[in-house]
């Protein structure tokens, strides 16, 4: 098999389970339509109720919108494949989609970062909340978040570019990661390694390290409080940034874990892994701040 200048891959389907592969769509499909409706509404609510004009809702807003962009950059072309057996894509499509998801991961990973620095402002410095984390510093964050996350992941793409690919093209998921297509190049991928893993650890891993600081800190002035149930009712505004934080880093590192020591697992477990990553985020993320935030609530009701 040769080389050539643009390779497609296959995307991965189940051994064996080829022929139910349309039915296995249904509850994915499902889960992106649930996804869309939850960051949807998340969006128009925080738009129309001038309560939730503040930093902490600015921030779920940019949640919402990183869930609703890698939801849609990854799930309709996993159905089209699941539909109709489109498994092939193209190379450049393939670093396209490869660069959103680790990009959009990677800015998801800081807004949650700022995410916790306002809980940690809001509980350990209250006075200086509303002077710290103005709509205009939260505006900046933003695009800072944006910037650092295509700083750090434009390169990946750039690496794979000019290596050959021979030999098997099959992915390990329906969808691109950078880790998955290096696998398949024929040539040395020192460099594309060391680069991914230096950009893994100085985004999400630098990032979860502030997080668990950040709470950290925060336990320490809760249990400042003289009485129990103060220090649960401050605790308590931070549940549903825990749960959020939870749900992005537990399928990350799990996705991880799968791609590091996983080699011999079942094809099936890659998929589902991979699938988790792209969709458990989008879906629980409204759903948790909805359970949680009455303002939320009686405006979608």
């Amino acid at each position: 098999n040769s080389s050539d200048l643009s390779p497609s891959f296959i995307l991965a389907s189940i051994p064996g389970l080829e022929a139910a592969q349309s039915w296995m769509a249904i509850p994915l499909c499902s889960a992106y339509v649930l996804a869309v409706a939850g960051n949807c509404a998340v969006l128009l609510v925080v738009r129309a109720e001038p309560s939730l004009h503040a930093p902490m809702y600015f921030f779920l807003c940019m949640l919402a919108a990183i869930d609703l962009a890698l939801a849609t950059a990854t799930v309709p072309r996993i159905l089209s494949f699941y539909w109709f057996d489109s498994r092939e894509i193209s190379f450049g499509a393939c670093l396209l989609q490869m660069f959103l998801i680790h990009t959009l991961s990677a800015i998801e990973s800081t807004v949650l970062l700022a995410m916790a620095v306002d809980r940690y402002v809001a509980i350990c410095h209250p006075l200086r909340h509303a002077a710290v984390l103005t709509n205009a510093a939260t505006a900046k964050i933003g695009l800072l978040a944006m910037a650092r996350g295509v700083l750090f992941f434009l390169p990946l793409p750039l690496l794979l570019l000019p290596l050959p690919f021979c030999g098997s093209r099959v992915l390990s998921h329906s969808f691109c990661l950078h880790q998955d297509v290096m696998n398949l190049a024929c040539a040395n991928t020192t460099p594309s390694v060391v680069y991914g893993l230096t950009a893994i650890l100085l985004v999400m891993g630098l990032d979860a390290v502030l997080i668990c600081l950040s709470y950290i800190l925060i336990l320490k002035a809760v249990l400042r409080l003289a009485a129990w149930r103060e220090r649960l009712k401050v605790f308590s505004t931070c549940i549903a940034h825990i749960c959020v934080v939870l749900a992005f880093y537990v399928p990350l590192i799990g996705l991880s874990v799968v791609h590091r020591f996983g080699k011999n697992l079942a094809p099936l477990v890659h998929i589902i892994m991979g699938n988790i990553y792209i969709l458990v985020p989008a879906v629980l993320n409204p759903i948790i701040y909805g359970v949680r935030t009455k303002q939320i609530q009686r405006r979608i009701l």
